[in-house]
Formats: C-alpha cells, sequence, structure tokens
C-alpha cells in the first residue's frame, strides 16, 4: 500500500454543528483534550484560570462568548489524523457553516436533551441531506433534566428525515444520571460528576447477568435490560453502507461539559466515519489517492494575527499530497503560485507544514490573489462546484465615518467581503455601497473589525430592501429595457454581475412575471 493512500485512510475530517448553546464549543474541547491537543480546557471555571475556550480566539468572539468564524483544528488520536473544523451555531453566521460543510467528509451533529431539535439544526441537516454527508448524533447535557431518550429519539427522525441508531444508552438522567450502557463496544460507563476524570468503564458482554444490580441497582438494571430489548427490537444494527450514504445516524449520550461519554463517541468516530471521499468538479470526479494535488478555498480569514496585516485562505486538499515552496496553478488566474510558509491550526496556534494530504485543511498566506470557491492544481485546470452565496435578507449602506481614513475602510471593506462574512453591492444609480448580510449580528462584526482591525470607522444608513437576485438572460433587449425601468434597484456585485434588489417580494413577483426571459437567481451559483 502506498505512502499516500496510507496517510489518507489516517485523516477524518468533519464538522460539529449544532444550534447555539447545544454545547458545540465545549465537545471540541474535550476531542482536543483526548487528542491531547490542549491540556487544560477553556471551560474550566475557577477564578485563578481566566481561559476562553480555545477555539474562539477572535476578540469579538472571547466578549460575546459565540463563536462567529469557523475554526479548524487537528490532532492524532489513536494512530489516526483529524480535523475538526468547529462551525459557529448562531443563525446570523449561518452562510460561514454552509461553506464549511463543503469541505468535509462527515458531521456531527449536538443535540440539547432537554430542546431537542432545534431550528438551526434542521437548517444545517438539509446540507448535509443535499451532500449526502454520513451524521452521527450527540445528545449532551444529560447530567440535566432532560426529555425522554425514545422521545428524543422520535423527534430526531421525524425532525430531520433521518433513521437513527443508538450506540450508547442512558442510565436515567438528571441529578439521578448513573452513566450509560455502551451498546457499541459492550461497557457499561459510569458517572462520576467532574470535569478532570475520565469515567470508569467496565466490559459488560451479557446485560442479562447479576452483575448489573451490584453496578447500579435492581431498578435501572430492569429498566436499562428493557430498554436494550425495545431498542433491538425498533432500530436495525448499524448497517456502516447506509451511514456512510447519510441515511442513519449513530446517536450517542453524554455530557460534553463533564467529559462523559465523548470518549465514546470518538472512539466508534475513528472507526467508522470515511476517509476523504471523492469530489464533483465541473470536469469529473476528482479521487483523493490521485497523484496529482489538487483543492479548493472554502473560506478566507482576514487578519488571524492583528500585528500583521495578512488574510488567509483555507484549502481542502480533495487529492494527492500538497508541498511547500512546490508550483501550483491558480485555474481562476492562469498563474503559478508557490508558497513557503503554508501553515496548519490548532485554533489560533499555527505551525508551518511541509505537506499535507487529501483531507488535510492547509491554511495559505493570502495577499489577494484568492476569492472563495477558487481551485489549485499541479497543473490540470479543474473547477470545483457547490459553494455558493446566499442572496442575502439584511442590507444597510455603508457610510465612511472619518474621511481621511477613506483608504483603511476600502482595504477593510474588499478584505472582509472576501472573507464572505457579508457581500458587497454598488447601486448603479447613485455609486453607493450596500452591505448585505444573512443576519443582524454582521453588521456589528464588520463595524468591530473594521475599526479594530483597520482603523476605520464606518457608520451604517437604514435601506429598505427586500432580496438581492442575480439576474442574467439571452434576450439583451429585454435585459437592457429591464435595466432602464429598475435604474434605481440596479446593482452589481464584487465580481460585476448584475444584481437586483427588489424592495418587496410584490415587486419580485411582478418582475419574474413581466419578464419571462430573465432567469432571476438567489444563490450566486449559477
Amino acid at each position: 500500500m502506498s505512502e499516500l493512500i496510507k496517510e489518507i485512510n489516517k485523516r477524518r475530517t468533519f464538522a460539529i454543528i449544532s444550534h447555539p448553546d447545544a454545547g458545540k464549543t465545549t465537545l471540541t474541547e474535550k476531542l482536543l483534550l483526548f487528542g491531547g491537543a490542549i491540556h487544560v480546557a477553556g471551560a474550566v471555571k475557577s477564578n485563578k484560570i481566566k481561559k476562553t475556550a480555545t477555539s474562539d480566539w477572535m476578540e469579538i468572539e472571547k466578549q460575546r462568548g459565540i463563536s462567529v468564524a469557523t475554526s479548524v483544528m487537528g490532532f492524532e488520536y489513536d494512530g489516526y489524523k483529524i480535523n475538526i473544523l468547529d462551525t459557529p451555531g448562531h443563525q446570523d453566521f449561518a452562510e460561514d457553516t454552509y461553506r464549511t460543510l463543503t469541505a468535509v467528509d462527515s458531521v456531527i451533529i449536538v443535540v440539547d436533551s432537554a430542546k431537542g431539535v432545534e431550528t438551526q439544526t434542521r437548517k444545517l441537516m438539509e446540507v448535509c441531506r443535499m451532500r449526502h454527508t454520513p451524521v452521527m448524533i450527540f445528545i449532551n447535557k444529560m447530567d440535566r433534566d432532560g426529555r425522554d431518550p425514545f422521545e428524543l429519539l422520535d423527534e430526531l427522525e421525524e425532525e430531520l428525515q433521518i433513521k437513527v441508531r443508538p450506540l450508547s444508552w442512558p442510565i436515567d438522567s438528571g441529578q439521578r444520571f448513573k452513566g450509560v450502557y455502551n451498546i457499541y463496544q459492550e461497557k457499561l460507563d459510569l458517572y462520576t460528576p467532574s470535569k478532570q476524570t475520565v469515567t470508569q468503564s467496565i466490559e459488560f458482554k451479557d446485560i442479562n447477568s447479576s452483575d448489573l444490580e451490584k453496578h447500579i441497582g435492581e431498578t435501572l438494571a430492569s429498566k436499562l435490560r428493557d430498554d436494550i430489548e425495545l431498542i433491538d427490537g425498533v432500530y436495525s444494527e448499524l448497517d456502516l453502507n447506509q451511514y456512510l450514504k447519510g441515511q442513519v445516524a449513530p446517536v450517542f449520550f453524554g455530557s460534553a461539559l463533564n467529559n462523559f461519554g465523548v470518549k465514546e463517541l470518538l472512539d466508534c468516530f475513528v472507526k467508522i466515519a470515511p476517509s476523504p471521499r471523492p469530489i464533483e468538479a465541473i470536469e469529473r470526479e476528482v479521487k483523493p489517492e490521485e497523484n496529482a494535488f489538487t483543492g479548493f478555498i472554502f473560506k478566507i480569514h482576514a487578519n488571524m494575527d492583528p500585528n500583521h496585516r495578512s488574510c488567509i485562505a483555507f484549502v481542502k486538499i480533495c487529492s494527492g499530497k500538497f508541498e511547500r515552496n512546490i508550483n501550483y496553478k491558480h485555474v481562476r488566474l492562469n498563474r503559478q503560485l508557490k508558497f513557503s510558509s503554508p501553515t496548519a491550526f490548532m485554533a489560533q496556534k499555527k505551525e508551518t507544514v511541509d505537506e499535507a494530504y487529501a483531507g488535510d485543511i492547509v491554511g495559505l498566506p493570502d495577499t489577494g490573489n484568492f476569492k472563495i470557491g477558487d481551485t489549485l492544481t499541479s497543473g490540470e485546470d479543474l473547477h470545483f462546484k457547490g459553494l455558493p452565496s446566499f442572496s442575502p435578507e439584511m442590507f444597510k449602506y455603508i457610510e465612511n465615518a472619518d474621511p481621511m481614513k477613506s483608504k483603511q475602510l476600502q482595504k477593510g471593506i474588499d478584505q472582509l467581503m472576501d472573507e464572505g462574512v457579508a457581500q458587497l453591492f454598488t447601486n448603479q444609480f447613485n455609486g453607493r455601497k450596500i452591505i448585505g448580510t444573512v443576519g443582524q449580528l454582521q453588521f456589528e462584526v464588520i463595524q468591530y473589525r473594521l475599526l479594530h482591525e483597520y482603523g476605520a470607522q464606518c457608520r451604517w444608513e437604514a435601506i429598505n430592501l427586500y432580496k438581492a437576485c442575480w439576474i442574467e438572460s439571452d434576450n439583451k433587449d429585454q435585459l437592457n429595457d429591464f435595466k432602464k425601468r429598475k435604474a434605481q434597484y440596479m446593482a452589481v456585485d464584487k465580481e460585476g454581475r448584475d444584481v437586483f434588489l427588489a424592495d418587496s417580494n410584490y415587486v419580485l413577483m411582478m418582475a419574474q412575471q413581466d419578464f419571462k426571459d430573465i432567469r432571476f437567481h438567489f444563490t450566486s451559483e449559477f
């Protein structure tokens, strides 16, 4: 077996997604602890050690206590190389999360045991379903009073439209939580509430043996036996092929904060989750084990280090091996580029890498060469598809609040827009700049980052718009007629494409009816 194939089979690249506050960042931390990548969890609430979560390192994230940009972290565990992408749960940053899902091979969804499935989880699951991404579910916060586990499983099946199969089962919950029975490994894991110790785990092949009573008492033992019997009756055995096709989701129970049930999830995950998979390009299917390097940019982050005004473009490697100081072709610019300091990340700590393999995520210093969706290859002309920009739903004019700093503002807007934080439209009628986002919070983040990273001050001015849609047509006369009539509502995006800014649903519907030859698009990928 070649070196390349060995390396690729070791890779597990996945994203953790959930509704805000379900415990996603906490779970990420605990996974990093097992990988030895960090030694103190950021969740330590003692007064002596004031630490914030490792994966939330932008200033505004520490202040707000939420993740606003996807963090990329890699670590080794049990002979596997694991790459985690921790995504923002907050819906205002959904677009960043959707893009991240194009760069992973599988997903872990975190669900709060008291709240069950929430809106954001549903939306993200739709993206996974569209892409047939394999999904595992971690039901978190079992040490708090939550809902009946069977009820939760029914809700998961119904709301996420996927079959489930529990691989661990809780023994009571809340104050009386005793632990879980690990169905996958046939072990009994007993719970002691503590953030530091890992649980006592007992090999337990036969659940009908009378030893069970010694550990958890009579009542719970008989309930556990009934539950397991019911599970085996209702849910079919885990079929790995179905899991890999995204048709069935294994479910684990635990408490991420107390580090319970996390190792069970991780042990099963590394065994069954897929290594990097083939990716569709417009020209052909690209297989990870091909020798030639290919990759695409799925995220750009400005100012990872405020002392150096630099952007970093994150590349998902799709095939072959990436090497430092080797020329690669930038397909859109048709230029050769080489990278002397590509980096791999452990949240903000980055180290230079000499080589990386399919499935890995590498950060490339970017001086403005990259856009989201760009392809790098060993020479072949390839275009990866599936990195949409969604039609924004909130709009504001952006104005310079400090005339002395107009250059800084311009540069800041350019870099932040390349990052895909929001979209910039220039109104063709009056030349004013309009920022479109999917959520209110992004305006605050942009304003904060322009000030703190570029020294530029902006102010927002309200504008009443309903939706932005990209338009194109083969009927040139009709297109020109439309642009004349709607002159006040015509804009161009960063790529110079025509965008119609409709001020109400009614106006948009009428436009679609009156101009039959014009195609209205609600994502920029067409």
